[in-house]
């Protein structure tokens, strides 16, 4: 009687399982990522780990040390302003060619969007600190996807969804508290000033917003 081997993880599988558990929050910043437990955890091989490993680096979300390996990525106040200003000047030019491009598909999935993160509860008690719910993040981020989906090219959106991964991974470590800010407020301005086709409006909009979160943020930071 013979037996059949399991089939191991691939790249694609285990660059996703471990994306998800870095933006969950399972690995620290600045942790070390051993290629053993991780070929354990994901049943992989060593190279498909380390392609998966190399494809985080590209995204932002793990660093790669000569000689060393591979650590999450370290929070600090310096990468936060850089991404802050590298994810305003990607995604406003992709809000633009939105505005300009995006036709009534667009304008629906964008309402869509809004509606379901507006309906979604913002924070959720665990009996511990409060901190951003799961299913708002997944909500948060869908909205921001939608804005700019219309751009109509396909690379542009690419880079922005590794800019925003990066800043998500800031956001689940610092679950920054934001007593007083209009976050909903925010949200309908930017969708309101899209679907009115008011560009400079909703630029200086999402401008605003992620600048407000990362001065949030680094607050947080220097304060840890």
């Amino acid at each position: 009687m013979t037996t059949t081997a399991r089939a191991r993880a691939n790249t694609d599988t285990v660059h996703a399982q471990l994306r998800a558990e870095l933006l969950a929050g399972i690995y620290a910043p600045g942790e070390r990522l051993k290629f053993t437990p991780l070929c354990e955890r994901y049943d992989a091989s060593v190279s498909v780990v380390r392609e998966a490993l190399t494809r985080l680096a590209e995204q932002g979300l793990v660093v790669s040390e000569p000689n060393i390996g591979f650590r999450v990525m370290p929070l600090t106040v310096a990468d936060l302003r850089d991404l802050t200003r590298t994810r305003i000047d990607i995604e406003t030019l992709a809000l633009r060619y939105a505005i300009e491009q995006g036709g009534v598909e667009w304008e629906s999935d964008l309402v869509a969007a809004h509606h379901r993160l507006e309906r979604t509860a913002m924070t959720t008690d665990t009996g511990g600190p409060e901190r951003l719910a799961d299913e708002w993040e997944r909500a948060h981020a869908a909205f921001h996807a939608a804005l700019i989906a219309g751009c109509d090219s396909p690379r542009l959106v690419c880079m922005t969804v590794g800019l925003r991964d990066a800043s998500e991974l800031y956001r689940r470590w610092s679950q920054p508290r934001e007593p007083g800010r209009d976050v909903a407020g925010e949200h309908r301005r930017l969708m309101e000033a899209a679907l009115a086709r008011d560009t400079d409006a909703a630029v200086e909009a999402l401008t605003a917003h992620y600048q407000h979160t990362t001065d949030i943020l680094e607050a947080g930071l220097r304060a840890q």
